[in-house]
């Protein structure tokens, strides 16, 4: 928020770090902050079609496929900015100015706990994607052809 207000954010690094460097899936051990932080990048102009601010996931899957693990992140993220679209401001503002924070938490809980995943699914069929991406890239049988081209390769290393 502090290079928002500066003006001098030009990139935000979604990352859900909480077991030294692993890199979870972006939103996995924690939506509730993943919503937060979203709602402060909108709020702070970080978000929409006048904002240069660049967004990009940084994850190691280690124990998930990686393409799966990259898509789920991406819906957590797509998710978590619906809600954080949502929360009524005015309404918002209004129990601050009064300095009514059950009010305020009220507000910004109803904008949490709306589910958008219907409202996201028709978005993206809108646009010619698949309303489930996660089932279109099961179904697509990406994943076991990558597997199966691998087997006997070279591994690659450093060196």
């Amino acid at each position: 928020m502090q290079l928002l207000r500066l003006g001098k954010l030009g990139s935000f690094d979604f990352n859900s770090r909480f077991y030294a460097d692993d890199d979870l899936i972006v939103g996995a051990a924690d939506p509730f902050q993943l919503f937060r932080i979203i709602f402060e990048v909108i709020r702070g102009g970080g978000y929409g079609p006048d904002s240069d601010v660049a967004f990009m996931l940084d994850q190691c899957h280690n124990i998930e496929d990686k393409i799966p693990g990259q898509i789920r992140s991406v819906l957590n993220v797509q998710e978590m900015t619906a809600r954080a679209l949502l929360v009524d401001r005015d309404a918002l503002a209004q129990a601050q100015e009064a300095g009514d924070v059950l009010a305020g938490h009220a507000v910004f809980m109803d904008a949490f706990y709306t589910d958008v995943r219907a409202d996201l699914a028709a978005w993206r069929e809108e646009r010619g994607l698949p309303a489930d991406p996660m089932r279109a890239y099961a179904e697509s049988g990406y994943q076991a052809e990558i597997e199966s081209a691998r087997v006997g390769g070279t591994q690659m290393s450093w060196t």
